[in-house]
This record gives structure tokens, sequence and C-alpha cells, in this order.
């Protein structure tokens, strides 16, 4: 029995994808079927899964997708000139490049090579500028999942702290800059910072993105505080876990995310309205075009 209300992550994402096929349906009966390319470079089973799962979930939306796989050898020069081409279909609105990637290919110049208005993963440099400047412009799938979850509880952001533990540029950063747009204070700490629980103890919102089991302990946490937990890792058992000690942590917190169920399924949902949101915008201009 947990204290802590339990934030279900499937439900409201589904919630999230409803809307997204209905605008996708407007869009499709208009002419303008919304698109996603999604690319797979090897063989990787896990990667594998997420592709598959970004597909289906593509089509029960009503999003055209394009599955591309390669093999693990494929060379980087090849990878960036098929990037080229979807960058100039008309028909594709968002391109994703399913990570990781071999280790001859840069990641960095593969996600730079994808033309900014389809970057739907919301990872290039101009992306996080935009984010980073307060411009309109792609949000990383999983930390804009990560606020619709926080929203969810009700809590009221303005003038709260919130801690972000995990200083990624996919997650933790962009983590720190959402939370600051919705006027929160915000602290970010990461694996070297020192005396973490002094930190988590006097936050309203904890975000644990660091990728370690149990990083975040029940006597870390602020009683009442939401706690949304990134981590997907392997227990000694093998079993899925996440950053939060979450048997104890839920005796505690006022709302809390499961692993798995809670931000997981909220990445894919963002994933899919960053992608009608490019078609939207696609379909905009080419009406002040005519």
């Amino acid at each position: 029995m947990t204290a802590a209300r339990l934030i279900d992550g499937a439900a409201i994402a589904r919630e999230v994808r409803a809307g997204v096929a209905g605008r996708a349906a407007r869009l499709a009966a208009a002419d303008h079927v919304p698109g996603l390319a999604v690319i797979l470079v090897g063989d990787d089973p896990a990667s594998q899964v997420y592709v598959r799962n970004k597909i289906k979930a593509c089509a029960e939306a009503g999003i055209r997708s394009i599955h591309e796989t390669y093999p693990a050898d494929l060379a980087e020069s090849a990878l960036l000139d098929r990037i080229a081409a979807l960058n100039a279909d008309d028909a594709v609105h968002g391109i994703l490049v399913q990570m990781p990637l071999p280790p001859h290919i840069s990641a960095q110049r593969v996600i730079e090579a994808i033309d900014a208005g389809k970057d739907v993963d919301g990872y290039s440099v101009e992306s996080a500028g935009r984010l980073l400047s307060g411009l309109p412009g792609f949000k990383p799938c999983t930390p804009w999942g990560c606020m619709r979850l926080i929203e969810s509880t009700g809590i009221a952001l303005r003038g709260k702290h919130a801690v972000v533990i995990g200083r990624s540029n996919t997650v933790g950063k962009p983590m720190a800059l959402l939370l600051l747009q919705a006027d929160a204070t915000v602290t970010l700490c990461h694996s070297r910072t020192a005396d973490l629980a002094e930190h988590s103890r006097r936050a309203d919102v904890v975000v644990a993105a660091v990728g370690r089991a149990n990083t975040l302990t029940a006597d870390m946490v602020k009683p009442g505080a939401v706690v949304i937990d990134v981590g997907m890792n392997r227990n000694a058992a093998g079993k899925l876990c996440g950053d939060v000690d979450f048997a104890g942590v839920a005796q505690v917190a006022g709302a809390i995310t499961p692993v798995p169920g809670g931000v997981g399924p909220m990445t894919i949902a963002m994933l899919l309205s960053n992608t009608v949101d490019a078609a939207e915008r696609a379909a905009g201009s080419q009406q002040r075009a005519t």
C-alpha cells in the first residue's frame, strides 16, 4: 500500500495520442497526411523494440511512417545522403534516427544533418537554442512528457522548488529549462553533486534522470513532493526499475511515476505530437504560398 498518488503515464499518454489522432485526421482530410521517417542502423534488440513501438503508435494515430533499416556497417556518408533526401521530401514532416548508432557514425553529425523543421526528437543544436531562448520549436520528447505528467498532478509550478537529477542534453538540461519556463526555481544536480539529499529534500518536484538505480531514496524526499522517475535500469534480479527506490519513496511522496508505465509511454506520445506539429506548420506554409 502506497501513500503517494500513482501518476498513470499510460493513461495520460492515451489522452495525448487521442488528441494527436484527431489533429492528424483533420490534416488528412485536407490532403496533408503527417509523415514520420524512422531510421534504424544495426540490429540492437532494444532499438528494434523501440522502433516497432513507434511505428505501431504512428499507425494508431493516423501518421504515415516510413521505416528504414540498414546494416550496422552502413557508411556515415550513406546515412547522411539518405537524411538529405528525406529533408527534401515534402511528404516527410519528421525524421527520427534511432540511437545509439554504431561507433563509426557520429550521432551529432547525424542529428545536425536533419532539417530543423523536421527535428521531431528536439535534439539538434537549433532546437536546444530555441528552448534556451524561449522561442517556438520542438521540445525534446521525454522532458516534455515529464511536464505533462507533472501538470496532471495539479501542482502550480510557479514559485515551487524543482530539483532535476541528471544533466544530459536529452533529458536533464532541457527538463530544467522547461521547469524554468513554468516559473519554478530549479536546481540542476548530477552524479557529482555533493550532498544530493540536501537539495532533494527541499524540492516540491524531483525529476530523477541520472541512470542509476536507487539514486533517490525515501529519506531524500520532502513529504508530499511530486517525484518523476525517468530512469530505465535493471536491478540485480534483472527486473526493470527506475532511478527511484519506488517502494520507499512512495510512502513519502505526494505523487510518483512507476517504472514501467510512467514516463516511457509519454515519450512516444510527445513524438507523435511533435510530428503533427511539423505537419500543421508545413500545411500552413503551403496554404500561404498559394
